[in-house]
């Protein structure tokens, strides 16, 4: 009785395809569409997740023409590049990218 042979089952991970590499499940990349309060009635509008193969710069011209809004394009160490546009330009820029098939 006192040596006991305890059988451990091996680890079993449910999960364990979803975080495979080459899973298509949950391997979709998101724009994210923000926006930020700024002082009272001022906010930005941050679009994070694009493609890198794009022109930051030629999308936030393009933006900024079809808005009447100015915006920049910064450089964040965690998310990468990051579109900022003046005020809250959510519906406008979802419509955009939609429609110029740049959010597929």
């Amino acid at each position: 009785m006192s040596d006991l042979d305890v059988q451990i089952p091996t680890a079993f991970d449910p999960f364990a395809d979803a975080n495979a590499e080459d899973s298509g499940a949950g391997a979709k990349d998101y724009v994210h569409i923000r926006v930020q309060q700024r002082n009272g009635r001022k906010s930005l509008t941050t679009v994070q997740g694009l493609k890198k193969e794009f022109s930051y710069n030629k999308i936030l011209k393009d933006l900024k023409k079809e808005f009447c809004c100015n915006g920049t394009v910064v450089q964040d160490p965690e998310l990468g590049q990051v579109i900022q546009l003046q005020g809250d330009q959510r519906k406008n820029v979802s419509t955009f990218l939609v429609q110029s098939r740049l959010a597929l």
